[in-house]
């Protein structure tokens, strides 16, 4: 049985010992929740959570909001201090080379004291890193890998030979994307704008042929169709309305912003969750560098994507593939209150367990999630809290799973240390527990910038090798250190 290493263990009231925590990689399955304020080691414990499922050869897919993740590229293969020497500037302030070396020698020695700390050397540094391949894509920027946003639309999908109704699901995602873009009703059910694309765009689609925005706009001068539904191509729209909605397209078409988000890789779930690579993979799909609507309308096509890949897949009772989100406050609020993101993370949340597929969200903020939605999570792991509110919000779902234990809870929650989490897994007969998590591989550098994602990338290849099978071996003892 595959166990992930989070770290140490020990009973809420603190009077036993830490035992490690090998949590086994199927109680993942049923998805996880990761809360904590700035300072609780939320991003740590997520960034662990990450190492741990690609050491048992799982594939990842990370959404990354504020733009910490990326420093999983920067888990090096050993502890010389010349791997951290470009990343100690955000750490202190160093007036020159000499003290930019000395600060990059007493990190990577802290760095080295820690992780064996944990019973993590430098040969699992190593085989982690090999083992690992971290790729960053992100969407209208060319500090990662660009991706083309809406490839569903205008890149062909093998799908649309072997599964329709997947494939149908994504051109929906995408055709309200461009929609919202436009300004445009986007529901797919109620907007004409919506079902006349998709109709022309199915048409070509369905042929074998691309469905590229230069190709929409004829067909909406010129319909290949007859009909849509029960009524004449000029009864369910007219040509004054259809030349509108082509002038907008054009307009669009035309912008240099928009532009850089038909280019890039493909938008492709299945390639990305591949598990027979010689690397195991973690795709971070970061979008640090959006503002809030582009986030949700970019992250809604890219979940619907997951979700689309999910209902494709065979049952399982393994953990096959995992989904992390760090900070889903904002895209899971509750009703009535509805953007991109919400549908289909709640219908993962629900259905993803089935095939295999865990999903592990993290906030700083509990206070506007869908509580719905978060309680079909079998782990919790909830760290310092900043308001009562929060820890109130919290406590109110946990109690549910333990009667009676609201107020031990709450003073559990007040009292707790940084780096230290309330963890509840409906998988274990101990119930709730406290969590040390351990160091973390990567070295964690902070949110990073674009040039910051691009030089991580270079320094990552340089220092990667072309092929291997190797897997970090999973350690059973630890002695106990901070994270």
């Amino acid at each position: 049985m595959t166990s992930l290493y989070l770290g140490a263990v020990r009973p809420v009231d603190g009077r036993g010992a830490c035992v490690p925590l090998m949590l086994p990689a199927h109680h993942l399955v049923t998805h996880g929740v990761v809360m904590g304020m700035t300072g609780s080691g939320k991003t740590g414990l997520v960034t662990v959570m990450v190492e741990e499922a690609l050491r048992a050869g799982v594939p990842v897919l990370v959404v990354d909001v504020k733009g910490d993740l990326p420093n999983l590229l920067l888990s090096f293969p050993s502890f010389a201090s010349s791997e951290v020497l470009p990343w100690v500037s955000g750490h202190a302030a160093a007036a020159n080379d000499v003290e930019r070396q000395r600060l990059a020698e007493r990190i990577a020695s802290e760095r080295q004291q820690g992780l064996t700390a944990w019973r993590i050397g430098e040969a699992e540094l190593g085989a982690f890193h090999a083992g690992s391949s971290i790729r960053v894509i992100t969407p209208g920027s060319s500090a990662g890998e660009p991706l083309h946003v809406l490839s569903s639309l205008e890149r062909r999908s093998a799908r649309w030979d072997t599964d329709v109704e997947s494939a149908r699901a994504a051109l929906s995602a995408a055709i309200s994307l461009l929609l919202r873009l436009l300004g445009r009703d986007p529901d797919p059910a109620k907007s004409r704008e919506h079902v006349l694309l998709s109709v022309l765009a199915e048409h070509r689609l369905l042929r074998g042929e691309s469905a590229e925005l230069p190709g929409l706009m004829q067909d909406l001068a010129a319909p290949p169709l007859t009909h849509v539904g029960a009524l004449e191509v000029d009864q369910f729209m007219s040509r004054k309305q259809r030349k509108d909605l082509a002038a907008a397209l054009n307009t669009l078409l035309a912008s240099p912003t928009f532009a850089s988000w038909r280019q890039g890789v493909t938008l492709d779930i299945a390639d990305w969750m591949q598990t027979d690579r010689p690397r195991t993979q973690a795709t971070i799909v970061s979008v640090a560098h959006l503002d809030d609507e582009e986030r949700a309308l970019v992250l809604g096509v890219l979940l619907e994507e997951v979700l689309s890949w999910v209902r494709a897949l065979p049952g399982s009772q393994r953990l096959r593939g995992l989904i992390v989100f760090d900070e889903v406050y904002g895209f899971l609020p509750p009703h009535p209150n509805n953007p991109p993101t919400k549908r289909p993370l709640v219908a993962l949340m629900k259905q993803a367990r089935a095939f295999g597929v865990g999903v592990v969200v993290a906030t700083q903020n509990p206070m506007d999630l869908d509580y719905r939605a978060l309680s079909n999570a079998g782990l919790w792991c909830i760290g310092r809290l900043q308001t009562d509110a929060d820890r109130a919000r919290v406590i109110e779902s946990l109690a549910s799973t333990a009667a009676g234990d609201s107020e031990a809870l709450a003073d559990t929650l007040k009292r707790l240390a940084p780096r230290w989490f309330l963890t509840r897994n409906t998988h274990a007969s101990e119930g709730t527990t406290l969590l040390q998590p351990r160091w973390t591989m990567s070295f964690m550098r902070g949110p990073m910038t674009r040039a910051e994602i691009q030089a991580a990338r270079s320094q990552r290849a340089a220092s990667t090798p072309a092929t291997t099978n190797s897997r970090s071996p999973h350690t059973t003892e630890i002695l106990g250190a901070s994270s």
